[in-house]
């Protein structure tokens, strides 16, 4: 059963598949490896579920090929500059998002996003996209030393917008989402409506809430 948060000063965010829905672009990117090899594209929608893991999960679909295997490195560099070309092309805000951020910034409560995704990507796309002109702070994958799951991101947000992590919640779709927030001591919750991943059991995952739509969030939160 979803409870309500009490106390909470802040709210941050996972990007692609809790804030916005970058998956048409990401397998565009993939497809057009495919097509300049000859091969044919692949349906979008097959490329979702993996979307969360960026170049690993698209090149998986495309190629049947994962880190570690011959031709990876230049694959998901080849991947990088097509992504880069079509950052903002298909990729929107998830319905319900924009209306979620702007009761926030109503009644002041701060939020920021923390994401795995590069700063070469993050900076151009959140720069290009009206929606985080309110955020707070936005961190990237390669902001800290570190990626999600280690929390040292969510303590680097927390630092940013000047609270305790013990205040701030955190919003992903993705395990590693969870298991960053808990480490870092916020309280999670987990975006049903998100990537997931492949056969992911949520249930599992241990968040302390789930939503089915981004303005569910609202209902958990103690707003004025």
């Amino acid at each position: 059963m979803n409870v309500v948060f009490r106390g909470i000063q802040a709210v941050l965010f996972d990007l692609d598949g809790t804030l916005i829905d970058s998956a048409p672009d990401l397998g565009s990117a993939a497809n057009a490896m495919l097509v300049r090899r000859g091969r044919d594209a692949i349906p979008l929608d097959r490329y979702r579920a993996l979307a969360g893991s960026g170049a690993r999960g698209m090149l998986r679909v495309a190629f049947d090929i994962d880190p570690g295997q011959k031709d990876f490195e230049p694959l998901k560099q080849e991947f990088f500059s097509e992504y880069q070309a079509c950052l903002t092309t298909r990729t929107q805000a998830f319905d319900g998002v924009s209306d979620m951020l702007a009761s926030l910034c109503r009644v002041g409560l701060p939020w920021g996003v923390v994401t795995n995704k590069g700063e070469r990507f993050t900076g151009p796309l959140t720069r290009a996209m009206g929606l985080f002109d309110t955020a707070a702070t936005v961190i990237s994958g390669d902001t800290t030393p570190h990626a999600k799951p280690h929390p040292e991101p969510l303590f680097e947000a927390a630092r940013r917008i000047a609270l305790s992590p013990s205040a701030c919640l955190y919003v992903g779709d993705d395990l590693r989402d969870i298991q960053a927030g808990q480490a870092a001591g916020m309280k999670t919750v987990a975006a049903l409506y998100g990537y997931l991943g492949q056969g992911a059991d949520v249930s599992g995952w241990g968040a302390d809430a789930s939503i089915s739509s981004p303005t569910d969030l609202l209902q958990l939160l103690e707003l004025p």
